[in-house]
């Protein structure tokens, strides 16, 4: 492979299978981490930039891209920026990882992280307020808003739901997980025409609000909302699960050690939700997982036995300390 542009570096047919973790079913990671930047989030980033330029919203050198992120989009659309000769800033949280960070401000772009929770809990409330205030005083700062604008979706109607399909034609299960609704959005809209055999199962962890469900403190970012996301129409699952993010780091830590590869919180959590569901599977079932990124950005998070030790009791046995 010669690619023409850092962008053309995406990895779109890695799968992973991991033998007996449902035993007698097939299950199947699509792992999204080998892109450049490192996860899924560069798909719906070169796809937001895209439709802005068509629209006639982007002149390089001139223009400013601002978006709120908790991480993977934030350097997703600072490398796409800087491909483009586009500025940028990623209005984010004190959950980013440092490894997103710097990475952000590696590809030139800005950080903005803002420390006053919404009403919910979370920070998403707060970091679209900051973005309509900057906008307010920068006509040249230009919001995609990933949470509203249709190219999220459609990035993944046109690669990710066709990439899965390629490879598995009719999969019993597919399992992914919400945050923007993006991913979610645009391969069900794919999955119920092509493949409408195919349980959809969105899985969101406990505190976050996108399907209707109590607000709560999270740590780990990438999945789950404080505001329910506006591309988001619940009734296209056909299964919604809520995953603790002690069952979160439990799975992340249980496949490094059985399979040999990190995976990142929000793909943890998409696996973790498989439990819930196995009595209903049948032997011989493919189980499709969208592992949006790997597990590098994590080390000082859900890797830490010092991280976890500080954030999660020993009440909970599932989430054990390394020996």
């Amino acid at each position: 492979m010669l690619a023409n542009t850092s962008l053309d570096l995406i990895m779109r047919d890695v799968f992973l299978e991991l033998p007996e973790f449902v035993p007698g079913c097939r299950t199947v990671l699509k792992l999204e981490g080998h892109h450049i930047t490192g996860s899924i989030k560069i798909k719906p980033a070169i796809a937001l930039i895209e439709a802005a330029e068509a629209r006639g919203l982007a002149t390089p050198g001139l223009t400013t891209f601002i978006e709120s992120s908790s991480g993977n989009l934030g350097v997703a659309m600072s490398c796409v920026c800087a491909s483009k000769g586009y500025g940028f800033i990623c209005v984010t949280d004190p959950m980013v990882t440092q490894a997103n960070l710097k990475a952000i401000h590696a590809y030139g772009g800005r950080t903005i992280v803002v420390d006053r929770r919404d009403a919910n809990g979370g920070f998403v409330g707060t970091r679209i307020e900051t973005i309509r205030q900057i906008c307010a005083e920068d006509p040249n700062c230009v919001w995609l808003n990933q949470y509203s604008n249709p190219a999220n979706a459609q990035a993944h109607r046109e690669q990710t739901a066709q990439e899965i399909l390629r490879s598995f034609s009719a999969p019993e299960w597919l399992f992914i997980g919400v945050g923007t609704s993006g991913t979610f959005m645009g391969c069900a809209e794919v999955f119920k025409l092509e493949s409408p055999s195919t349980q959809l199962v969105a899985v969101d962890p406990v505190g976050s609000v996108s399907f209707d469900r109590a607000p709560g403190k999270r740590l780990i970012p990438g999945i789950g909302a404080s505001q329910k996301p506006q591309l988001l129409d619940a009734s296209q699952a056909d299964f919604v699960v809520s995953v603790t993010e002690r069952d979160t780091i439990a799975t992340c830590r249980d496949v490094a050690r059985r399979y040999g590869i990190l995976l990142g919180g929000s793909s943890g959590s998409t696996l973790a939700a498989i439990a819930t569901l196995s009595p209903q599977m049948t032997r011989g079932d493919t189980l499709v997982v969208i592992a949006p990124d790997l597990g590098e950005k994590y080390l000082d998070t859900i890797y830490d036995d010092a991280w976890v030790a500080r954030h999660f009791s020993s009440e909970n046995r599932a989430v054990e300390m390394s020996s």
